[in-house]
């Protein structure tokens, strides 16, 4: 007769899933036996803090040193001076005084101070007594210096030639003379500059032909004037 058997009952049917979680449960056990870790109370116990004896504490007192102060300086010796008689007799001198009496005036002779204009120019403009051109010689000494510039301009009237190659070429144009009036009267050192060598010329020719004048006096003196003026050359 065949036995029957209950399939609810049977422990092989899940025997490995049984065998698994007991190998797990092994392990875990194992792992927390590992683990495990035990401490020394000791070790941990902590001790309160009494505040009210720290605040009974008493802090020590400390007390400074005072260094004693350096002794003082000894005091310097006295300088002993020696006193030597002089054997010799010394011979006074006696200064007399330089100062004269109130009542003594001294003379003092008038000083002249001559002022010398030997090589100096004195400009046209603020000359004592400026140089007279020939026929000024009877005018004022106020208007001489006007009288100078009227008979300068009617001598550049009358004796002005505009070159005929500057008319030809077309030029003109203004040139400036500078020139000096001599202590004898006479024209030296005429210096022009103007647009062309040509009415340079011609203006250094007019300046040449001017007549011989009275000299300008400075302090009563004849000294060296130095004049300028202009001589414009323009096409009709």
């Amino acid at each position: 007769m065949k036995s029957k058997k209950n399939p609810k009952v049977d422990l092989k049917k899940n025997s490995s899933l049984y065998f698994v979680i007991g190998l797990c449960l092994i392990l875990f056990l194992t792992w927390q036996a590992i683990e495990w870790k035990s401490y020394d109370k000791s070790l941990y116990d902590y001790e309160a803090l009494d505040v009210e004896n720290d605040e009974d504490e008493e802090i020590p007192i400390t007390e400074q040193i005072k260094t004693p102060p350096p002794p003082p300086p000894p005091p310097a010796a006295p300088v002993v001076i020696e006193i030597v008689e002089d054997e010799e007799d010394v011979e006074e001198t006696v200064i007399e005084s330089t100062e004269t009496d109130e009542e003594e005036i001294i003379e003092v002779e008038d000083v002249e101070i001559e002022e010398e204009y030997d090589d100096v120019d004195v400009p046209f403009a603020v000359i004592e007594d400026v140089p007279i051109f020939p026929g000024c010689e009877k005018v004022k000494k106020s208007k001489r210096r006007d009288c100078f510039q009227e008979q300068m301009n009617k001598h550049i009237r009358k004796n002005f030639r505009y070159p005929e190659i500057a008319q030809e070429m077309g030029i003109q144009g203004r040139v400036y003379v500078n020139f000096v009036i001599g202590k004898d009267g006479n024209i030296s050192n005429i210096r022009m500059r103007g647009p062309d060598k040509n009415l340079e010329n011609e203006a250094n020719r007019i300046i040449s032909k001017l007549p011989k004048m009275t000299p300008g006096k400075q302090r009563g003196k004849a000294v060296r004037v130095p004049f300028s003026i202009p001589i414009t050359f323009k096409l009709q």
